[in-house]
């Protein structure tokens, strides 16, 4: 079997002498079913080529090798990054060569080399989730599809709709760029070292963004969203320059100035975001 169990995950850290840290998000999978599950429930096909974040060990990767046509994997950790080759090379040595690695942090990442990326699938460390998520979505454009592994409290965020008690600045900027969706949750048990948390899954698919400006979007989402409970005519007064501009903003995009942050879906901040300024 080319798939990692929960003995071979042990022996590979035993011989990197390797102690996985909360620092980068260290929580490998070492559960063959549950990287099964992860890569059927992607839908990755023969055609795609996959970007892999935080692969770690190579669990995730190895499945999503048997499938696709490629794999580039970033990895923060040059222990890691330098064993996962010949992991690869082990396991399943007549797909080795569809193997990438990518020695970076995927916050700083503006592309990856090689044919354009179709599908992003990862279990992310969870304290960058969010923001590794958001920056592929801007960075590759040519990622069409995705499923992501979160906390299970990012996964409800990053899903929830306008209105819901989750609902908030990354519920908005990921709907910028494509409809997300949960698709199951993940017990702890299939982790070493396992987390605190449950996890949750994130399917995506690309959409085409509203129209608007995306910077200036965002820009109203971050001041909607800083002080929750404040109507949008009191939240956003900083971004429009006074409260009365802000209302002005507010009626010209069509939008009660009386109405919370939360209740906006994402057209309606791309509207505000380019309501014209008396």
């Amino acid at each position: 079997m080319s798939l990692l169990t929960a003995a071979d995950v042990r022996s590979l850290a035993t011989r990197l002498d390797l102690r996985p840290t909360k620092t980068l998000g260290q929580n490998f999978v070492i559960d063959p079913n549950t990287v099964r599950r992860l890569v059927r429930t992607a839908g990755v096909g023969v055609e795609d080529v996959v970007v892999e974040v935080g692969p770690g060990l190579g669990s995730l990767t190895l499945g999503l090798l048997e499938v696709a046509t490629r794999v580039v994997a970033v990895e923060i950790d040059p222990t890691l990054a330098g064993e996962l080759p010949a992991t690869v090379a082990d396991r399943l040595p007549e797909r080795a060569d569809r193997l990438e690695v990518v020695l970076q942090d995927a916050l700083t990442l503006t592309g990856v080399p090689g044919p354009p990326p179709t599908a992003f699938v990862a279990n992310l460390p969870y304290n960058v989730a969010v923001p590794v998520l958001l920056r592929l979505l801007e960075h590759l454009p040519s990622l069409r599809t995705g499923l992501v592994m979160v906390q299970a409290e990012v996964a409800d965020r990053l899903v929830a709709p306008p209105g819901s008690r989750t609902y908030g600045i990354p519920s908005v900027k990921a709907q910028w760029y494509a409809d997300v969706r949960r698709a199951g949750a993940i017990g702890r048990n299939v982790f070493w070292p396992a987390p605190n948390v449950d996890s949750g899954l994130v399917a995506f698919t690309r959409r085409e963004p509203p129209v608007g400006d995306r910077e200036a979007t965002f820009a109203v989402v971050d001041a909607a969203f800083a002080q929750r409970r404040k109507t949008l005519r009191a939240a956003l007064a900083g971004w429009a320059g006074s409260a009365a501009a802000a209302e002005e903003r507010l009626r010209a995009a069509g939008i009660d100035p009386g109405a919370r942050g939360e209740v906006l879906g994402v057209d309606d901040f791309a509207r505000l975001a380019s309501a014209p300024v008396a």
